[in-house]
């Protein structure tokens, strides 16, 4: 059964995260604020409640979960992950870190495997056999880490946030946007499997469908909208701050510039 070794395999990571984050904190105390150490655990939290939790037991029956199942796996789950610094508490390389910092392959990644395994005979095959369900789990998680890699520094002091930042959240949610809608409105089935599946909470299959689709695009929505609104806050404060030091400068070069009244 796929929960045990799941659930041991995150246990086991969660605890050499925590030793790479004590040994970072006897260097560096500030480096890994307790509150990222956290976001870390949550982030595999978030993991284990997509694939070894009663609500994985749930996919098959209802599109609704599957959908959730989704979400934490690619949006959820990997963000809180990161915000953790893993990099700097697993000793990861930077070299590592540049080879997945291009926005244009993370988003592409991210979009095709949205977009592929929403295909309805993609979507079966997962849906029939167990290894490529777990494929389709671990593309999801691994699409999502490198989706929010351009967004999340990997270190503190990493690169920071840039104006392209807010083009490429926004750009992200168009396929989420496309495939949310289609399931919530195209009034048929797409995934006939739910067809002949026990029914619960008193949802048809086309309004488990509804359901799954209003819920993508309401989460997907607010996970980018989020950090957009975070990075707009910083760029508008650096770029006030760097006017308030020009005009400081200006002030005092005009001053030293100034003839004297003596």
């Amino acid at each position: 059964m796929v929960t045990i070794p799941v659930t041991s395999a995150l246990i086991l990571a969660g605890l050499l995260y925590l030793r790479g984050w004590l040994r970072v904190r006897r260097t560096s105390p500030r480096a890994i604020p307790m509150w990222r150490a956290a976001s870390f655990l949550s982030g595999l939290v978030s993991v284990w409640l997509a694939v070894a939790s009663p609500l994985a037991m749930l996919d098959e029956e209802l599109l609704t979960a599957h959908m959730a199942q989704h979400l934490l796996l690619m949006t959820i789950g990997p963000a809180l992950i990161l915000l953790g610094f893993p990099a700097l508490a697993f000793g990861i390389p930077n070299l590592f870190r540049r080879l997945t910092l291009n926005p244009v392959l993370c988003w592409c990644a991210s979009a095709a495997v949205l977009i592929a395994w929403h295909v309805p005979a993609v979507f079966a095959l997962g849906f029939r056999y167990m290894l490529w369900h777990d494929l389709e789990h671990t593309s999801f998680f691994v699409a999502g880490l490198l989706f929010w890699q351009p967004v999340i520094p990997s270190r503190p002091g990493g690169c920071p946030a840039q104006w392209s930042t807010l083009l490429y959240l926004f750009t992200a949610t168009l396929p989420c946007d496309a495939l949310s809608a289609f399931l919530a409105f195209c009034g048929r089935v797409v995934y006939h499997a739910y067809l002949n599946v026990p029914r619960h909470f008193d949802l048809s299959a086309l309004q488990d469908q509804e359901c799954a689709g209003a819920l993508m695009w309401t989460c997907v929505t607010f996970a980018y909208l989020i950090p957009a609104v975070l990075v707009s806050v910083g760029l508008l404060s650096s770029a006030g701050n760097s006017a308030a030091a020009r005009d400081s400068l200006r002030s005092t070069v005009a001053d030293a510039e100034a003839p004297s009244n003596l």
